[in-house]
């Protein structure tokens, strides 16, 4: 399977868009923020390093190998504002695995844009990229994201106890999936609801 999905994915509210060089100054507003990094691999970011993170991004829009991700900006449709950034990454090619991940600016939270942007993601994996189950995992502690992971319909499957270094402390992670089959089957309740 090889994907390239035509943008922007268009949802009740928002544009799921690849990133473009004009999209830095927004990107830092929310990845500077020590709230916004304290559970991401990286610290705050500076603008030069949220410049460097947006470059990389920008190729970051199509799944032709395992390990690739598509990575978009998330906008709101009212006004083109940036508010946060979603990702879909291709984990394992023979068991069809794939991985979605959520950034979003704390001005925004609350008003159930990420579940929506989430969704979307969610709807790339398992229609045109034909993946079998999709997972997410976060810090125990980040309970805003561990509750949109179960909001989405995915399911606790593990919990991680100490299993890593993480900003010279053990962490702890949740890992969430949901399959095909249950993704389908809720979907098709929407539908019909």
């Amino acid at each position: 399977m090889v994907l390239y999905p035509t943008y922007p994915l268009v949802t009740e509210r928002l544009r799921l868009r690849p990133f473009t060089r004009g999209d830095v100054d927004a990107v830092y507003a929310y990845r500077r923020r020590e709230d916004v990094a304290r559970y991401l691999f990286d610290v705050p970011l500076s603008r030069d390093e949220c410049a460097l993170a947006v470059q990389q991004r920008i190729a970051q829009v199509a799944l032709e190998a395992e390990g690739d991700k598509i990575v978009l900006g998330v906008e709101l449709a009212s006004n083109g504002a940036l508010i946060g950034e979603v990702s879909l990454i291709w984990r394992s090619v023979d068991a069809r695995q794939g991985e979605v991940g959520w950034i979003f600016d704390p001005a925004y939270h609350g008003h159930g844009y990420a579940t929506e942007a989430a969704n979307a993601m969610l709807d790339l994996g398992f229609g045109p990229a034909d993946l079998h189950r999709v997972s997410a995992r976060c810090d125990v502690r980040n309970e805003a994201s561990w509750r949109l992971m179960a909001r989405l319909g995915m399911r606790r499957e593990a919990h991680f106890r100490e299993h890593a270094i993480f900003k010279s402390a053990w962490d702890e992670e949740f890992i969430y999936a949901i399959l095909w089959q249950e993704w389908q089957a809720q979907r098709e309740t929407q539908s019909t609801g």
